[in-house]
Order: C-alpha cells, then sequence, then structure tokens
C-alpha cells in the first residue's frame, strides 16, 4: 500500500518464550482513528508500545512513512503516548506539566506559553495552567494528559486504556473529547481498549486481536454486523452462536428446521457456525414461528427488554425487543435472511485455538 503512515510488517514478539504477537501485519492511515481491541493477554498493549518504540519486536519491522523506525527510541519518534495512568509530574503546576516536552526540547517562552493555552482551550480547561494536579478530577487529569502529548505536535496520538480508570459518565464525556480532538487536530490515533462499545463509539477501523493474531479489521459497522469468525461474533456485542447445516446456497437447517439466510458457496450439507444477534430474533406466536420456544428469562433494559428463550433441545436463545414476552409464555422464532450470518466451523483444534477462545 502507498497511502499508510505506519506499517508493521511480519511482527513477532515473545515473552519467556511464550509467543504474544504471531507474525503480525498491519497498516494503518493518516489520520486514522484506528482502535487494537481485544481480550487481556492477546497482545495488544505490545503492538502499542512496539509503534511506540517501547518494545522491539523479535522479528519484522516497522516503517513510518516509508522509513524503518523499528529500532529508533521513542524520543524520536513522531508520537506521543498518553498511558491509562496519566504519569502527571504531582509537584509541577498545569502548564509546567504541559510544557515539560517543549522545555526539553529548547524552545522559546513565547512559544510554549502560546502552546499552553492553546492546549488548555483545546481540552477544554481554560484558566487551569497554575493549579496543581492533584486539586483535579481523573477526567480533567486525563485531558492534561493529552494536551501534553498533543502540545508536541505529534502526528500520531497513542493511547492505553486511557479512558479505564474513569466512571462511566466521565468515560462517555471523554469518548465525544476525543473524537473532537481527532477532528480538529487530524492527527492519527492509536486506541488501546478491550471495551468493545469504546471501540464501536469511536473508532474508523477496528482491529480485533486474540491470542496474538489479528482476527478482523474493518469498520464498526462491518466487524458488528458482518464477524468473520465465532471469536469476533462472541467478543463483539451478544450473538447466539449454534450449530447449523448449509444445505445448499441461501439455505440453512437450525435444530431441524430450515431458514433462507443469503449466504452462498459453503457447499451443500456442510456443518457451520451460525451467528444471529439478539436483536434480530423476532418472537411470534407459537404457531408462526420458524422454531418454538418458552420464555425462561426476562429483564428490562431500559431501551429493550432481554429475554432468554429455551427451545426443545436445550438451546437458549438472547433476545432484546422492544415487546415484553412473559416469562412462561410460547412463542416462536424467526429470523429474516439478511440477519443470519454464516460462518465455517474451524477444520482444525488448533485453528480453533488461534480463533475462538472458551
Amino acid at each position: 500500500m502507498s497511502d499508510e503512515l505506519i506499517y508493521l510488517k511480519n511482527i513477532s514478539k515473545s515473552y519467556d518464550g511464550e509467543m504474544v504477537l504471531d507474525d503480525l501485519t498491519l497498516y494503518i492511515k493518516p489520520n486514522e482513528f484506528l482502535t487494537l481491541l481485544g481480550p487481556s493477554g492477546c497482545g495488544k498493549t505490545t503492538t502499542l508500545r512496539i509503534i511506540g518504540g517501547f518494545t522491539e519486536p523479535d522479528s519484522g519491522v516497522v516503517l513510518f512513512e516509508g522509513k524503518d523506525i523499528t529500532n529508533m527510541p521513542p524520543n524520536k519518534r513522531q508520537l506521543n503516548t498518553v498511558f491509562q495512568k496519566y504519569a502527571l509530574f504531582t509537584h509541577m503546576t498545569i502548564a509546567d506539566n504541559i510544557a515539560f516536552g517543549l522545555k526539553i526540547k529548547g524552545k522559546s517562552k513565547a512559544y510554549i506559553d502560546d502552546k499552553i493555552k492553546y492546549a488548555l482551550k483545546l481540552v477544554n480547561l481554560d484558566g487551569y495552567g497554575n493549579r496543581m494536579p492533584d486539586s483535579l478530577s481523573g477526567g480533567q487529569q486525563q485531558r492534561i494528559a493529552i494536551a501534553r502529548a498533543i502540545v508536541n505536535e505529534p502526528k500520531v496520538l497513542l493511547l492505553d486504556e486511557p479512558l479505564g480508570a474513569l466512571d462511566l459518565k466521565l468515560r462517555q464525556d471523554m469518548q465525544y473529547e476525543l473524537i473532537r480532538l481527532k477532528n480538529e487536530l487530524g492527527i492519527t490515533f492509536v486506541y488501546v481498549t478491550h471495551d468493545q462499545e469504546e471501540a464501536l463509539t469511536m473508532s474508523d477501523t477496528i482491529v480485533v486481536m486474540n491470542q496474538g493474531y489479528i482476527q478482523q479489521i474493518g469498520t464498526p459497522e462491518k466487524i458488528y454486523n458482518e464477524p468473520e469468525n465465532a471469536f469476533v461474533a462472541d467478543f463483539i456485542g451478544d450473538s447466539n452462536i449454534v450449530d447449523g447445516i448449509m444445505i445448499q446456497d441461501e439455505l440453512v437447517e437450525i435444530f431441524g428446521a430450515k431458514f433462507a439466510c443469503v449466504d452462498k458457496g459453503f457447499g451443500n450439507n456442510k456443518p457451520v457456525d451460525v451467528v444471529i444477534r439478539p436483536e434480530d430474533v423476532e418472537l411470534t406466536d407459537p404457531d408462526k414461528g420458524t422454531l418454538k420456544g418458552t420464555v425462561t428469562h426476562l429483564i428490562f433494559k431500559g431501551v429493550h427488554y432481554e429475554m432468554e428463550v429455551t427451545t426443545p433441545n436445550g438451546f437458549e436463545w438472547l433476545v432484546h425487543s422492544t415487546t415484553c414476552y412473559p416469562v412462561g409464555i410460547d412463542v416462536g422464532i424467526n429470523v429474516k435472511p439478511f440477519n443470519i450470518q454464516i460462518m465455517n466451523k474451524p477444520e482444525s483444534e488448533d485453528e480453533e485455538a488461534v480463533h475462538v477462545e472458551e
């Protein structure tokens, strides 16, 4: 590719003989908000640290605008990192915290003062320059950490679970702040999180990782609506993942019932994994359903009801609906063809270990 800003090529990394990244290749484009998403231990933070220069890969190269920076120290790279622990200097004022990197670079006092004002305004903390870090809330400290990073005018901002220590409301507020900053600054954001909602809310591109491998790369919509394997389907949002038989193109059998779908090319009478999102399960009268079941659990979630519907074979379907079906009632289950996602089953136990973490 010719338009990538960062190119990670065949990156591998192990610690104490345990492989953390295995031959990972990834492109990051200019002005992109790219999120590395996955469970603990999947390799996302190691990938970020390799981009930042804090960790060297065992093999592979890191290219920045076509130049090999694999062995370049962090302070020589055109990027800055914001960590979950904000690492503000507690004995310095907010202004001095923000100015720290600029003073090291030998910038003039007038330049530094202008940059401090600009950065504080950008993160909506005008007039906070003379305050001390311990007088700020967690969200405010996080914004100062971001301000300190952006005054250095990096081409890339690396963020390692920066909202993890904040409560839900603050976290949501900061998500919008980060989107606004990214749009105003026109720089590339590379963001690490295990929070699926955070990734879906903020990202242009999501890279789903598991056990050192990239499972899928795509837009939030693509990742959610068209997961490429059972791990992605299970990790991003809620899913019903059931065994099916692909009878022929556009026809799948689930628990003995035939459902029309839109997928082709899986062959005839082939075992497959079938993914159906809870909001795509349609409940109706028992005699109008392709499958029948009984409501066994009900929770009101505010915007919808969350129900479990147990079919005669014992499978518990997760269903989200704005219509309430009381516990104990018999219902029918229907699914529109384009809401059924068909996936190949792993061909071996090794492949399953790579792609699906139970």
